[in-house]
């Protein structure tokens, strides 16, 4: 084969998939024309995004910091196996006008290569499995040897293997003394909850033993409110007595000075 025949393939190859170079889509910006192409350069910006976030946590020294870029990573990684990397295996056989079948066989070869992309990424929590190997496609098949872990012959881990570094174990102590002061909080809160508890019983038991007492005084108030009345009735009563008596007096009195006027009338017309 000469140099001319490897030129001429090569130059063929890369015809075949410049389609699905990213810079050039976004560049150009076809990937609304074509929804496979769309989907895979957003795929491909997450790849990188999450890439790039691994490596800002490989170099980040803040312990909270690495642990929020792996989260966000793994959720990453989630969505693109999870979400749109089986809407990428349907976009890639459904058949599309101008397509050859050579160029729907390379778009699954694309989709079929994604999975590996994404499950390299580091992401804090994965390293120690894929430590000795990588990991394969979609069908959780993987090349490179067995699953290999840091173990002794007789099949328990080494010490060395759990083995904390000084960052961890400062983070480690960090935390268990905030945990020391938030359980100290904590059983202040709970003092105060219990003396509330202690107050609210007293409390319902001296309104329990005034109970009696309320009902009571209500009774004795009710018996006023009827002697009350009664007494009122009878004063009416005697009120009304009393202005029928002092009539008659007065009726008396009147009746007696007609009489001692027409006795005096009496005696002047007399002599």
């Amino acid at each position: 084969m000469t140099v001319i025949d490897i030129l001429t393939r090569v130059d063929a190859i890369c015809q075949k998939y410049d389609k699905y170079d990213v810079d050039k889509l976004n560049g150009a910006n076809v990937a609304g024309d074509d929804p496979f192409a769309r989907l895979y350069a957003s795929v491909d910006a997450d790849i990188n995004q999450c890439v790039e976030k691994a490596e800002t946590a490989k170099q980040e020294k803040n312990r909270a910091a690495v642990v929020a870029l792996n989260a966000e990573i793994r959720r990453t990684k989630a969505k693109l196996l999870e979400e749109d990397l089986p809407k990428l295996q349907r976009l890639a056989v459904k058949k599309v006008k101008g397509l050859t079948k050579e160029e729907i066989a390379t778009r699954s070869d694309l989709v079929a290569a994604l999975p590996d992309r994404i499950q390299s990424i580091p992401d804090g929590s994965s390293s120690a499995t894929k430590k000795n190997g990588t990991w394969g496609g979609a069908s959780g098949s993987r090349t490179g040897g067995a699953i290999q872990f840091d173990s002794t012959a007789d099949g328990n881990f080494d010490d060395e293997y759990f083995k904390g570094t000084e960052e961890s174990n400062q983070f480690r102590r960090e935390y268990e003394m905030r945990r020391i002061k938030q359980d100290e909080g904590l059983n202040v809160i709970g003092e105060g909850l219990e003396t509330l508890k202690n107050m609210a019983s007293d409390m319902n038991e001296e309104l329990d033993r005034q109970v009696p007492l309320m009902d009571e005084m209500d009774d004795k108030v009710d018996r006023a409110n009827a002697d009350l009345k009664n007494t009122n009735v009878r004063l009416k009563e005697t009120v009304l007595q009393l202005r029928s008596s002092r009539n008659f007096c007065i009726d008396i009195i009147l009746l007696c000075v007609i009489l001692g006027i027409a006795a005096y009338l009496y005696n002047v017309l007399k002599k």
